[in-house]
């Protein structure tokens, strides 16, 4: 068995201060004698702003995903969306640091990065998983559509002028049928993206759930809804929707649906791992990254004291 070190590194090479970051990451494995692992897309990049780093090995032509032991993303949680993508089926954990705005996925900020390249070597981390959804439409009896997300799938309109009209559905039964722009299904993971913005509730990722949350629904009862780890979610697009609707999971894999086509939401088999640093409070990353006011606060006392 070969003991060699794969790790990938993902960058948002569009922006120069992640094709920067990319570029510093690579190096310091080098010196540390590893070859790092980058996809086809990014190595011209990187190649073209640092040729040194030549050479670099190639993700899925030197280096299959099975045997990546790390992925290491710099960027947003829209990069660390990108490279949950790439290592899908693998076990390797992705260690995100943080170059976009609020970065909820992200472990690390950017003035640490040599730190965290440090530990990511050194394997000074703890794996968490994150609960992910199992995506799936129908036509009648024929599927005609499988994916996944980390985040969320969403059910939407695919244009301004017209709503769709569709039947919501848990476990087999149905909820309600209203007009809407659309239906978000979310994991705990993405409440704090689609989900929130459309009024969802924060769910704890510790928290195994499913969310289903609409989007300026036409209807007395539209409320976002929390269901069981094990129930199924189901949007079906109905036959007299005027509108058109389509299909995105995480905001990247996207399906045009048609007429009378049935989405379905289960929990997948197959979680998203995230290398962690520091397994703190929740409460402590929702106020970070959404800078909340928490000025006044004195603390727990007494039988009340966590």
């Amino acid at each position: 068995m070969s003991d060699t070190r794969h790790l990938l590194v993902v960058a948002h090479t569009g922006r120069k201060d992640s094709l920067l970051a990319g570029v510093q990451v690579c190096r310091q494995l080098i010196g540390a004698g590893l070859v790092p692992v980058v996809s086809a897309d990014e190595r011209a990049d990187l190649l073209a702003e640092a040729p040194d780093l030549a050479p670099l090995h190639l993700l899925g032509l030197d280096v299959a995903t099975t045997e990546l032991e790390l992925v290491i993303v710099l960027g947003g949680d829209g990069t660390i969306l990108r490279a949950a993508e790439l290592a899908r089926g693998c076990d390797a954990p992705l260690l995100g640091v943080n170059l976009g705005h609020v970065g909820f996925l992200a472990e690390a900020e950017r003035e640490d990065l040599t730190a965290t390249v440090s530990r990511a070597l050194a394997r000074d981390y703890t794996v968490e998983e994150r609960l992910a959804l199992s995506v799936r439409v129908k036509h009648g009896d024929e599927v005609i559509w499988e994916s996944w997300a980390l985040n969320d799938a969403s059910v939407e309109k695919d244009s301004r002028e017209r709503s769709i009209e569709v039947a919501i559905e848990v476990d087999g039964r149905p909820l309600s049928t209203f007009g809407c722009d659309g239906i978000v299904m979310s994991t705990p993971t993405g409440s704090t993206a689609y989900s929130f913005s459309a009024g969802g509730p924060v769910v704890w990722p510790t928290v195994e759930a499913l969310l289903m949350v609409p989007l300026s629904a036409h209807a007395l009862f539209a409320r976002p809804l929390v269901v069981g780890p094990e129930s199924a979610l189901a949007v079906e697009l109905l036959e007299r929707s005027v509108g058109r609707g389509v299909l995105w999971c995480d905001g990247r894999r996207t399906f045009e649906l048609p007429s009378g086509a049935r989405v379905i939401v289960r929990k997948s088999p197959v979680p998203v791992r995230l290398a962690r640093f520091s397994m703190g409070p929740f409460t402590d990353r929702l106020v970070n990254k959404f800078a909340l006011p928490v000025a006044g606060w004195r603390g727990p006392t007494g039988d009340d004291r966590p």
